[in-house]
């Protein structure tokens, strides 16, 4: 679904990402981990034509070439994205927000399909609040489904658990999880946590200084591998 060859980047003088190379396959969840600084979300700005590359090639489904592509233009190719943060609308309402998302279809398509609100049914009931007047939990499932709005073939979830309660960071593990065998998503993870990527991922990569040092079926995240490479 997405394959990533010798990637570089840079930021001023500071060389970020070397030579990096990955693949994330169709139909599973793949996890990116690693220490703070390492670049996880440094790859995923690349791939979404947020920061500029160096060199290197970012190819998308059916050899889609990315780093040709303009921002939106990705967008419209089938890649969803939640960002670190979420970067919600906070003036608009819940509904405001979802139809944001509509603007990436490249169908054309003007209402909000059905899926967003059997998946995340808090978004139906509060669909005219304004997002800022969600709590955190709430205001990451409304990044998420914005992301979906467009149906995605490729997600890409940065720290999706990050600062919310546990009960909504299983609610999005379980999503993850039917989106993948329900819907046949690909979805390409930064997550932190161990449980949550030992629990719903298929795949692990593990970065450190800017390069995969590990990867594999999450099976195989060892606990030696936890303490080289992810214990602080």
């Amino acid at each position: 679904m997405l394959t990533i060859d010798t990637l570089n980047q840079y930021y001023g003088e500071s060389h970020t990402l070397w030579d990096l190379d990955l693949e994330v396959p169709a139909g599973e969840c793949t996890c990116v981990m690693g220490r703070n600084g390492v670049g996880k979300t440094t790859l995923m700005k690349a791939i979404m034509g947020e920061v500029g590359i160096a060199s290197g090639s970012i190819r998308f489904a059916d050899d889609v070439e990315l780093t040709r592509q303009r921002v939106e233009a990705r967008s419209r190719l089938g890649i969803g994205y939640v960002p670190q943060g979420r970067q919600i609308f906070p003036l608009l309402t819940v509904e405001e927000n979802l139809r944001t998302g509509l603007a990436a279809r490249s169908d054309g398509l003007k209402r909000i399909p059905e899926r967003i609100y059997e998946l995340f049914p808090v978004l139906e009931e509060m669909r005219h609040r304004r997002g800022g007047d969600l709590s955190g939990g709430q205001q990451q499932q409304l990044a998420i489904g914005r992301a979906l709005v467009l149906e995605p073939r490729l997600l890409i979830l940065d720290e999706p658990g990050e600062g919310i309660q546990p009960n909504i960071v299983t609610l999005i593990g379980e999503v993850i999880r039917r989106l993948i065998q329900e819907d046949g998503l690909t979805v390409l993870l930064v997550e932190q946590k161990l449980p949550f990527a030992r629990k719903y991922a298929d795949r692990f990569v593990i970065m450190d200084r800017g390069r995969p040092v590990a990867r594999g079926p999450i099976g195989e995240l060892t606990d030696a591998l936890i303490r080289e490479h992810l214990t602080v």
